[in-house]
């Protein structure tokens, strides 16, 4: 029988979630040594992160991982060095726990990057190596990158009546000026608390662009609400954080979005969740946000020019025909007429396209009406 070994702790005290976390590599590296005890061949077994072991739960509307597994084996040539990667991430990740600190995806990859002695081999070759064996550990320990005290480049913003804090600072959101309080990667409740907040709904608009409109033009302010973006496709942290506000303070969120299937394909992330994601669309997908536009029928209903279309190309039609099919729209009339309608009108909209009417249309106009008789898409 294989001995109880004995991890010494963390000289700093621990926050509930890393104490999960420690423990979770803790247990990676019991396996280890277990096998290895035991004269097995240490092995894992890691969820397959591929479109086939994806599926759309209808009961709970986001998207789950299955069941199926890829092993990876130490004893095999072929996965050898992706095995012990995969440990050696791990070990970088523990490190940042029992320090308290945290560091980019690049930061860890330069950490972790030496040649292994006698073999002249390099640990990682490029970040593009170790990216995806972060993923691996991610899936195999069921925590976010953001739990192994890793984070991406921070993209999105967000203005509106909330105070919150973030590591200890407290922060109003309604005086952060024309940039507003940029989102972090890292957004869990032992880093961001919320405090009170005043506004009625979340607006998440696609771009920066079209936020600084918003923002500008106060729309946060005269309508009562929280104003985000995601930069295009929102990061991990702008989903995470969309999320709590979903979750603790009850906020709808309604997406004023492009007329294209990457507006589509951003809406039905923030919805149902992503295919590289599944196993986390528990914390990221929100199944109750609207689809606010823009709209394929806007650009009658709006009176707009001919000036403001772009045609779709090959590629557009082909991406929107698989849109269709995803199985959460199949279903769904209304979105079936809207992505019908774009094909038939032979050109896509970009929300931009509004600010041909007068430089606020989009803000004065076109929103607040869309909110006020519930013309969305679900």
């Amino acid at each position: 029988m294989a001995k109880k070994r004995t991890v010494s702790r963390p000289a700093r005290r621990l926050t509930g979630r890393d104490l999960d976390t420690f423990e979770r590599i803790k247990k990676l590296a019991d396996q280890v040594c277990e096998s290895a005890e035991l004269n097995r061949d240490p092995t894992f077994a890691i969820p397959s992160r591929t479109l086939s072991n994806v599926r759309y739960c209808r009961a709970k509307k986001i998207l789950e991982m299955g069941t199926a597994t890829s092993l990876r084996q130490l004893f095999n040539l072929n996965q050898a060095k992706s095995y012990m990667q995969l440990l050696l991430i791990a070990s970088g990740c523990n490190s940042l726990l029992y320090e308290g600190k945290t560091t980019s995806l690049r930061g860890l990859y330069y950490m972790l990057k030496h040649s292994i002695p006698g073999a002249g081999e390099p640990t990682f070759h490029d970040q593009s190596e170790s990216d995806p064996i972060i993923e691996d550990l991610e899936v195999t320990m069921s925590a976010l990158r953001e739990e192994l005290h890793l984070y991406a480049e921070k993209r999105g913003d967000l203005v509106g009546e909330i105070t919150l804090v973030d590591s200890g600072d407290t922060i109003r959101c309604d005086r952060m000026g024309s940039g507003g309080y940029g989102i972090p990667s890292i957004v869990e409740s032992d880093i961001i608390q919320f405090k009170d907040c005043k506004a009625k709904f979340i607006l998440h608009v696609e771009k920066g662009t079209v936020w600084q409109r918003f923002n500008e033009d106060k729309f946060w302010k005269k309508n009562n609400c929280l104003l985000t973006h995601g930069g295009g496709q929102p990061s991990r942290g702008v989903r995470r954080l969309l999320f709590r506000l979903h979750e603790e303070l009850g906020l709808p969120i309604y997406c004023l979005l492009d007329n294209d299937p990457w507006g589509y394909y951003i809406y039905s992330v923030i919805k149902q969740g992503s295919i590289n994601l599944a196993y986390e669309s528990r914390r990221m997908a929100i199944p109750e946000a609207k689809f606010l536009g823009i709209r394929s029928k806007d650009y009658e209903a709006c009176g707009l020019s001919s000036n403001v279309q772009i045609t779709l190309n090959d590629s557009d039609r082909k991406r929107a025909r698989q849109i269709a099919q995803y199985p959460w729209f199949t279903g769904k009339k209304a979105w079936q007429q809207e992505i019908a309608k774009m094909l038939d009108n032979g050109f896509k909209l970009e929300v931009e396209s509004l600010l041909s009417k007068h430089i606020s249309y989009v803000t004065e106009e076109y929103t607040p009406k869309k909110i006020h008789e519930q013309d969305w898409l679900d």
